[in-house]
């Protein structure tokens, strides 16, 4: 853009200082005029206030940064800022986005960008745009600290876990429709009586008295023993005195554990006297949820390495070993200094598509440090490895080293064996032994506990080893494709309430028994059945589509709210468009390979179905309900 096309150019939120502008920001949950995704969409242009830098300036500092930009040409402003604006997106954590649209008038260039979450989308908006405004003026900018920033949105988002962004990417790929419900703090995968709600690896289908025996560990020790599988001997002690005494009893060493809890939060493993029975008791009471007896574990201490066996569906599905955090000596810097040089490695960016998370330090490190005669200002020597903590849990920095493929079958059929007497989708069953590859029957291997909400980052990205696509085995559990978790649905661009309910009418003939949501500018219906018409419209379709009885949707999109809101859902069974604008023909762009497209344009209708095209005059008095009724049918 030359600068005598700026003229007269928009100032809506520039500053006196700026260069650019940027106004009207609108997140779409869903397709949307732009772009056939989630995306955040908003006008862009050049200020008169200030002189723009030539485009060049913009692309080497942008480029310095993503070098793969580098050999790419840009004709204006616009396309260099949403380009930038979607690598900024990814946060650095390689998140899945890669869409992107502009559409030029004559004073601004409307940009839309895929996105997920909206706080984050604008957060990196504002980012970009002040990057650039220091680019014009030649400033230094933070951009690693201001893409921090945004990071921890999205972190704190409900997408920001590993396990969740995971399933979700995985439901994507997959084509298996996914929302978030907010007030329940729920993923719905699939719509109406196809859905599954989830938190995590946790599912509406799960039993919750299972879930929750799960959680205590002593009640499932004494259940693994009655199966005859090898735990480790203990008590349950509730004062120091006492766990003094049932470690006397049992023989140093042991661990020591809140008998309720998950994660191996307040555990202690290989305690090797009473002093370090002092220390793992306190830490053990701290981790005890609010309102929950003070029950602590003392029990044996089995030696060898921590393992996660995984089974989804009472199938067995992957194996991690799991190793402490630790540091490798340089012969200058001391163990502080390490865990903050490994901290700062790509591989621990602690981000949902990481494969290890932050080292944390706390009293717990310190203490093993001291152990082994060493504190954090020690200098190792060049080579040398020390371990940072007793237990490998992953979330305080742990290692994750893939153990599928080397599993002894005896150990596959003992995970199993344990799976199938819990109503669980998901079983996680922590082990220590010297060596999974070698059968439990041979000894020296002790069930350690299980867990109803496994996390399944460690399987899918191991910091060691293959990837084991755990996401996939849970959601094909529900859904062999993504045609399962959908229920038929059925677009107009206009309908009256009274074509709805013949419509509706219709298919109630054929199938009595199903619930057929409905919504249109004039009302929502559950059959025939008024129900509370809200002004946000996606939101009717979304209360549509999360009713778990419902069999099929049909929906009015005017252009109005397309432009305005979007579409809800992606793809439909069919489309009906009624001599459509311009946009509402874009109803029509997302659509599965079976679907049906009936479009009438005056008297001139058009059938599309299958890859063919029928086309034919509509009769003077024909009307046009009994051409799309006749394609309904076809569908039920």
């Amino acid at each position: 853009m030359s600068r005598n096309e700026m003229v007269d150019s928009y100032r809506v939120n520039a500053r006196k200082t700026d260069t650019l502008d940027i106004f009207n920001i609108r997140h779409y949950a869903g397709p949307n005029p732009y772009l056939d995704t989630a995306a955040l969409v908003f006008n862009f242009t050049t200020t008169d206030y200030q002189d723009v830098a030539p485009i060049a300036t913009y692309h080497q500092a942008v480029s310095a940064v993503y070098p793969h930009l580098a050999d790419r040409t840009y004709d204006s402003y616009a396309q260099l800022f949403a380009e930038t604006l979607l690598e900024v997106s990814k946060l650095d954590m390689d998140l899945h986005f890669d869409r992107w649209s502009q559409k030029p008038y004559p004073k601004y260039t409307k940009i839309a960008v895929q996105t997920l979450h909206a706080r984050t989308g604008k957060a990196a908006i504002y980012l970009v745009w002040d990057w650039f405004e220091a680019i014009s003026q030649s400033t230094d900018f933070p951009l690693d600290r201001q893409l921090r920033d945004v990071q921890d949105i999205f972190r704190q988002s409900a997408y920001g876990g590993p396990t969740v962004y995971s399933l979700l990417l995985t439901a994507r790929h997959k084509q298996i429709p996914t929302f978030y419900l907010w007030n329940e703090g729920l993923m719905q995968y699939g719509y109406g009586r196809k859905q599954v709600r989830g938190v995590a690896t946790t599912f509406d289908c799960d039993s919750n008295l299972d879930s929750d025996f799960t959680t205590h560990k002593d009640d499932c020790k004494a259940f693994l023993d009655e199966l005859g599988f090898h735990v480790p001997k203990g008590d349950i002690v509730s004062t120091l005195a006492g766990a003094i005494g049932a470690a006397t009893r049992i023989g140093y060493p042991v661990a020591i554990k809140p008998v309720v809890g998950h994660k191996g939060i307040g555990a202690t493993a290989n305690v090797q006297d009473e002093q370090g029975v002092e220390f793992a008791f306190d830490r053990a009471v701290e981790a005890i949820p609010p309102g929950q007896p003070l029950r602590i574990i003392v029990e044996q201490n089995i030696p060898g390495s921590d393992f996660r066996l995984l089974c989804v569906n009472g199938k067995f599905v992957a194996a991690t070993e799991r190793r402490p955090a630790s540091v490798v000596g340089d012969g200058t810097s001391t163990i502080a200094q390490l865990i903050e040089q490994e901290n700062a490695t790509k591989s621990r960016l602690d981000t949902p598509t990481s494969p290890l998370g932050k080292i944390k330090t706390d009293e717990s490190m310190r203490r093993y440090l001291s152990e082994q005669g060493f504190n954090l200002e020690s200098v190792l020597e060049e080579n040398k490895i020390v371990y940072l903590r007793k237990i490998a849990n992953l979330s305080s920095g742990g290692l994750s080293i893939d153990a599928t493929r080397t599993i002894h079958p005896d150990n596959i059929i003992l995970a199993q064996d344990i799976a199938q007497h819990f109503r669980l989708t998901c079983l996680g069953i922590d082990v220590i032994t010297r060596n999974l590859s070698k059968s439990w029957h041979e000894g020296n291997f002790g069930i350690i506990e299980i867990n109803a909400a496994p996390g399944i980052y460690m399987h899918l990205k191991p910091a060691v080893g293959e990837s084991v696509d755990v996401p996939a085995s849970i959601l094909s559990t529900f859904f062999a494709t993504g045609a399962d978790a959908r229920i038929p649905t059925i677009t107009f661009n206009q309908i009256s309430v009274s074509e709805l309910q013949e419509i509706v009418d219709e298919i109630l003939v054929r199938h009595p028994d199903w619930t057929i949501g409905a919504v249109c500018q004039a009302g929502v219906f559950v059959n025939r059945s008024e129900k509370v018409l809200q002004q946000d419209y996606n939101r009717n379709v979304q209360n549509l589509l999360r009713n778990p009885k419902l069999n099929l949707l049909i929906a009015e999109y005017r252009e109005r709210v397309f432009e305005d809101e979007g579409m809800f859902y992606k793809g439909s069974t069919i489309v009906i468009l009624d001599d459509p604008t311009e946009t509402e023909i874009l109803l029509s762009r997302d659509i599965f390979e079976d679907s049906i497209v009936v479009v009438k344009d005056g008297t001139t209708i058009s059938v599309r179905a299958k890859g063919l095209v029928e086309q034919y005059e509509l009769g003077t008095t024909e009307p046009f309900k009994r051409v799309y009724l006749k394609e309904i049918a076809k569908i039920l």
